[in-house]
């Protein structure tokens, strides 16, 4: 049997079992990103969204804090917030970040105590060079609609979008479209936004907009951002 189809089962086996496979091993690790990759759906959002999660990770020496902050859709009132840490597992490695930061991600989701219908993940989605950043990744894991927001560029090319808000482009890689170079405000940087799991680039945009009403930044997004950076300095 071919090795990523053995760790396509165990990890279809420890899904089931609640329990997902956080390796500390990279050729391993890149086994699971193509395992779960294969699961990933870009697809239009198939139910009303009302609870919007924001979800932001912090380091602190040997420890990753992470912040899931629920939000009301579309009042962007605060339901809920939920805060968790643990020891770090595993190295630093671009293109492979969601093996440090999925298990803290995971148990703040879990945290809470409703269930979101989207989530905001500071990070990757499909802009990943094996389409499985953190958004897809833990979108796969529980199955959620879940868009990857990220503040600097991984992979892809792109043109500069307009000045103004709401302007777009596409971001590009080998010919295909993995997400949109979105200005969420009149004259700043924009952000680099491609879909989780069971959302299109296009829901992805348009719910990026929708939650950063105000700053660049989408406010679950923000949120989460402050509570995280201040758990890993407390």
């Amino acid at each position: 049997m071919p090795r990523n189809l053995r760790t396509a089962r165990r990890i279809a086996t420890k899904r089931n079992r609640l329990s997902p496979v956080w390796p500390t091993d990279i050729r391993e690790a890149r086994e699971i990103q193509i395992a779960l990759a294969a699961q990933v759906r870009c697809i239009p959002l198939a139910s009303p969204i009302r609870l919007i999660a924001g979800v932001d990770a912090s380091f602190s020496g040997d420890r990753v804090f992470a912040a899931a902050c629920l939000y009301d859709f579309p009042s962007l009132g605060v339901v809920e917030e939920a805060v968790a840490s643990r020891p770090l597992t595993f190295p630093y490695v671009p293109g492979f970040l969601s093996f440090r930061e999925g298990p803290v991600v995971l148990d703040v989701l879990a945290a809470l105590g409703r269930k979101p219908d989207l989530l905001l993940i500071d990070g990757q989605g499909m802009a990943h060079p094996r389409k499985l950043g953190l958004a897809s990744h833990i979108g796969v894991l529980l199955g959620l609609p879940s868009i990857g927001c990220a503040k600097s560029r991984l992979i892809g090319e792109f043109r500069e979008p307009g000045p103004g808000r709401g302007c777009r482009s596409q971001l590009t890689l080998n010919g295909q479209t993995i997400g949109a170079v979105v200005r969420t405000r009149t004259g700043v940087r924009p952000l680099f936004v491609s879909p989780g799991h069971l959302v299109d680039i296009p829901g992805s945009v348009r719910f990026v907009l929708r939650t950063a009403p105000r700053f660049r930044i989408p406010e679950p997004l923000r949120r989460a951002d402050a509570l995280s950076r201040a758990a890993s300095k407390s």
